[in-house]
């Protein structure tokens, strides 16, 4: 296998995705990468609780998971939106193959804290045998962020976190974060790169706001010797052509000031 790339696609993006994203994922198979989507799916769940009247909440940015929201969660992310995705793909003609965390226990979790948050886990470890022979058969792997512990409990995972797990654990030489925007802006200027102190920065300074901020914290978590960038990109336009990316380049090492 060649150089393996793993694409985060939030939920709120993914009716957004331009026939640019599906053209520069297209690009990299032809270049010889494999490629692995992790997805996410929130404003679709949030949809169907409140259409199914289920109560939710939310604490310190996570949406506290009861089993009657668990029922729902793995309905909308493993039902809908990861075979929508998987047809928008081979619409395209991208092959991808649809999975759940849960399927052959890919996702192994734990609970985060089961007081506070109820069914919300943690990835503890990554079976990516799972992905690798779907990679090696030619597919793209689609995953839902669904984990499951050793006693066969299910749990609703942070599709930024999934996404950071899943691309240390296969190797990844490069993860991205897709969002309706071209990458971090500031002053309405695309910021090419940043690292950890300059990100801290601009949160601070209001630059980072709203959805973006969980995105660049899950970026810099995902943050390795292995893989010493990740990427924050756009998926209304393309983010990779020729061999380059497009988007805000966030750094391990220190050294880029704004």
């Amino acid at each position: 296998m060649g150089k393996t790339v793993v694409i985060k696609c939030g939920g709120s993006v993914l009716d957004e995705l331009s026939p640019a994203f599906f053209a520069s994922v297209k690009m990299m198979r032809e270049q010889g990468m494999d490629v692995v989507i992790v997805h996410g799916g929130g404003p679709e769940i949030g949809q169907m609780l409140k259409k199914l009247a289920v109560p939710s909440e939310f604490v310190n940015g996570l949406r506290k998971t009861t089993k009657e929201v668990l029922a729902v969660v793995e309905m909308v992310l493993s039902g809908k939106v990861n075979k929508q995705l998987v047809a928008m793909l081979r619409q395209n003609g991208l092959p991808a193959v649809g999975v759940s965390g849960v399927d052959g226990g890919l996702l192994e979790a734990e609970p985060i804290d089961f007081a506070k948050l109820g069914y919300v886990g943690r990835v503890k470890t990554v079976r990516s045998r799972l992905l690798r022979t779907l990679l090696e058969a030619g597919y793209i792997p689609v995953v839902s962020p669904l984990g499951i512990d050793q006693s066969g409990q299910t749990y609703n995972i942070n599709a930024d976190t999934a996404a950071g797990a899943v691309a240390a654990a296969i190797g990844a030489s490069q993860l991205a974060f897709v969002t309706n925007v071209p990458g971090i802006l500031q002053d309405g200027a695309l910021v090419a790169e940043a690292t950890a102190e300059t990100i801290e920065r601009l949160i601070e300074d209001g630059v980072i706001t709203g959805g973006m901020i969980p995105k660049v914290k899950a970026a810099l978590s995902a943050l390795s010797d292995a893989l010493p960038e990740v990427m924050i990109v756009s998926g209304k336009t393309p983010f990779y052509q020729n061999g380059t990316w497009h988007g805000t380049t966030i750094r391990k090492e220190v050294g880029v000031y704004l």
